[in-house]
């Protein structure tokens, strides 16, 4: 029945916690992994699932997202009916104000959703990064007749923009609380991916909406959970909310190990995303490089350890990149040395210079940046 869902992705969410690498662009644009965005994972999920007709909210800093998503052909999403649609950063178009938060983003999509021949629909974050079986998880939804289903993992990642889930035996979900500092423990978390009937979500967000409020999951999934049945749906495999600097580093690093790699990029379908024809990355007479993860188009002729290079870096005779990410276009100079750094877009390290940070404080250094 996954054809017969569409899905609302909102494409910022965590701007002010992923600091340096949202300065330029919106969180759903985020590199990751060599060659990808955190966009793609939401979008090669849905379709990998049958879900083709798909809205992308976006906030602030979505030239980058317009950019790489064009008209969602990478994802064989331009088509005469449904496909992906990208829609501006305003709840309430007359006003030109900035939406805040899903609830009014929803109701202003109202006319939109209601348009759509499709009965159910997904509406999820896109900084999360999984490979899921969507198609199965929406045929269980459906055959269990749930009102709405909450797409929940284990993690001992606990912040503050966390809210934990307490399930009973059959999944149904009976509290919902926001993270405190104390929660570090291993728990159920709501990974911020909804599914259920539209006609569901449209009344819902329109009597939210009628009284003011604007936070989805207090207004609603918590002001619901004894007259719905909301039940939690736990995704076992590999799965990422990254919503933080250090997180971002940490689930980047994660890549290098082959078993996470190949269980994110290819357990339930391939992982999807913008085509570029790049030549292959050449290795010259002095490369030295050890459990890395290399795009295509890179040049290095120095030493590379336990690290992640995006297409087109350059590595100079002499330089050292050690436990870092250096974005597309980055360039690491003649001896220079990078220690726990996450270098953005076209950054310049120059001659001779030492950049270190710690495992779980990198140094982020903004896109375009000589150093």
């Amino acid at each position: 029945m996954a054809n017969n869902t569409m899905s609302i992705l909102f494409a910022s969410d965590s701007e002010g916690h992923l600091n340096e690498l949202t300065i330029h662009r919106t969180t759903a644009s985020v590199p990751y992994g060599g060659r990808y965005r955190f966009i793609d994972f939401a979008l090669s999920n849905l379709v990998n699932g049958g879900v083709t007709t798909i809205g992308v909210v976006t906030r602030s800093n979505y030239n980058s997202l317009m950019d790489h998503i064009r008209m969602g052909r990478d994802w064989n999403l331009s088509r005469k009916y449904g496909g992906l649609t990208v829609f501006p950063p305003y709840g309430l178009n007359t006003l030109h104000e900035v939406y805040r938060g899903k609830i009014e983003a929803l109701y202003s999509l109202r006319n939109f959703i209601s348009s759509k021949k499709e009965e159910y629909i997904i509406v999820s974050n896109a900084n999360i990064v999984c490979n899921v079986d969507l198609e199965s998880i929406i045929d269980e939804h459906i055959a269990a007749g749930t009102d709405i289903t909450v797409f929940t993992y284990l993690t001992d990642e606990i912040n503050s923009r966390r809210t934990i889930i307490t399930a009973d035996a059959d999944g149904r979900i009976t509290d919902l609380r926001f993270a405190v500092g104390s929660d570090k423990r291993e728990q159920l978390v709501n990974m911020q991916i909804y599914l259920c009937k539209k006609d569901l979500l449209l009344n819902l967000v329109e009597n939210a909406y009628a009284r003011g409020y604007v936070d989805f999951e207090k207004d609603i999934l918590l002001s619901k959970l004894d007259s719905l049945d909301i039940r939690s749906r736990r995704i076992d495999s590999y799965v990422a909310t990254i919503d933080d600097i250090t997180g971002y580093y940490k689930h980047s690093m994660d890549l290098l190990d082959a078993d996470v790699r190949n269980e994110l990029f290819y357990s339930h379908g391939s992982i999807l995303t913008k085509v570029k024809d790049s030549v292959p990355t050449r290795y010259l007479e002095n490369a030295k490089v050890k459990n890395s993860l290399i795009a295509d188009g890179c040049e290095i002729d120095g030493t590379v350890e336990n690290s992640i290079l995006f297409r087109g870096v350059k590595v100079a005779k002499g330089a050292k990149v050690i436990n870092s990410i250096v974005m597309e276009n980055g360039e690491i100079m003649e001896n220079a040395e990078i220690k726990y750094t996450i270098t953005d877009k076209n950054v310049k390290v120059q001659k001779e210079r030492r950049l270190a940070g710690y495992e779980s404080y990198p140094i982020v250094i903004v896109k375009d940046k000589i150093v």
